[in-house]
Order: C-alpha cells, then sequence, then structure tokens
C-alpha cells in the first residue's frame, strides 16, 4: 500500500448541497497538480485524478490491485462533455440521456480524446458517467474535463469505504486529499456495456438495471 507515500491527505469538510467554491478550488488545483483525492458521487465514494496523469492511474491501480484489463471511468459534468469522449449511436444516446445523470457507469468505444493506457487493451472501450451529485459535479465543473475515476473498494473488502475520516485514516499517505460531504451510500454504480450488440449488465449496483435489460 505505501508504493507511492505523499505525506498526510488534506482533508476538506464540503457541504453535500452548496460545496464551498473555495474548497472545491483548492481541490482540484491540486489535482491539476497531479493530486490523487477520494470524493463523494451518487453512489459512494471514488478514487479521482486527472485525465492524462499516468502517475494518478498507477497510484489508483497499486491502491486497488487492478490489472490492466480494468475499466476506468471518466467523470463527466454533462452528456456534451461524455460525448467528447465515446462513441455513441442514435439508440444508445437516447438509452444514455433518459439515464443520466444517475447511478450508471456507461462502457463504449473510446475516441481519440482518451489516453491509450486508460483503455481496455483488447476492445478499446472507456467507463463513462454523469453522477447526480452536487459535489462531484461543482469538481467536474470547475476541473473543465472528466476525473479519470474508480470506485474506492479496496482489495479484500466486500462494500466500498463510505466514511470521509476512515478514508483518511486508511489512505492517509497513500492519496492527497479527502473531499468529504457526509454519507454518500455503499452501492457502486450498475455497470451496462453499451459496445457490444445488445446492452450487457456487466454489474448489478445503484442504479435500477430494468431499464437496460
Amino acid at each position: 500500500m505505501l508504493i507511492y507515500p505523499v505525506g498526510m491527505a488534506r482533508y476538506y469538510d464540503v457541504h453535500p448541497r452548496n460545496p464551498q467554491r473555495r474548497s472545491i478550488g483548492q481541490v482540484v488545483e491540486l489535482v491539476r497538480n497531479g493530486g490523487l483525492i477520494a470524493y463523494p458521487t451518487d453512489s459512494c465514494f471514488a478514487l479521482g485524478c486527472q485525465l492524462g496523469d499516468k502517475a494518478g492511474i498507477d497510484r489508483i491501480r497499486a491502491i486497488r490491485k487492478l490489472d490492466d484489463r480494468h475499466h476506468f471511468t471518466l467523470v463527466c459534468e454533462d452528456f456534451a462533455q461524455l460525448g467528447q469522449f465515446v462513441v455513441v449511436n442514435n439508440a444508445v444516446f437516447r438509452a444514455i440521456k433518459a439515464a443520466t445523470p444517475g447511478k450508471y457507469t456507461f462502457i463504449l468505444p473510446a475516441t481519440k480524446e482518451v489516453p491509450r493506457r486508460l483503455l481496455h487493451p483488447k476492445k478499446k472501450t472507456v467507463g463513462v458517467r454523469i453522477p447526480e451529485h452536487t459535489v462531484a459535479q461543482a469538481l467536474v465543473a470547475e476541473l473543465g474535463e472528466p476525473l479519470l475515476s474508480s470506485t474506492l473498494l479496496l482489495p479484500d473488502e466486500q462494500e466500498p469505504l463510505t466514511n470521509g475520516w476512515e478514508i483518511k485514516e486508511q489512505l492517509d499517505h497513500v492519496i492527497d486529499a479527502v473531499v468529504d460531504s457526509g454519507e454518500c451510500g455503499v452501492e457502486p454504480t450498475t455497470v451496462v456495456d453499451f459496445s457490444v450488440d445488445e446492452p450487457e449488465i456487466v454489474r448489478y449496483g445503484a442504479g435500477d438495471p430494468s431499464r437496460f435489460e
């Protein structure tokens, strides 16, 4: 776990409905300078770094013990931003538009805007989502680009960490900041793979899967 020691993580207590602009600005500045953060979404906490940050990606892989087949997720502000990074045909457009913002991650073919190291090695796909969480939305809006993310689920754990202080205690020396806005749920997103002929649910989670079955 101590492959990337970084000192102690900063702790930001952010209002869940009216996030303090100063705090959001400081967190985003940290991300732009190569920081790795833990932040809340509408399903559970996630680890996040800047899109092209190779060291950040490596740190997430090390913390979660992920292999190169793991789908990272681009957390997007809105549908227009999402469309820059994945290929979406008309039928898929309608299905995703109706389900966002929400507790879903969609796997789609990536555009050339996505760094190669983020792509699934065989399928050239990436995960995308638009969360319905005020703090996550504020972070992505301030950043001006998607936040490269992965569920904060530690190796050998059944459930993601949900408490900001607990996250700070456990990951204090391997991440740079914890953004805490109170409870945000324990269930990761429902993951739907749209890169195949028929939509395939590859993980049942917080989002209602019935609309894609």
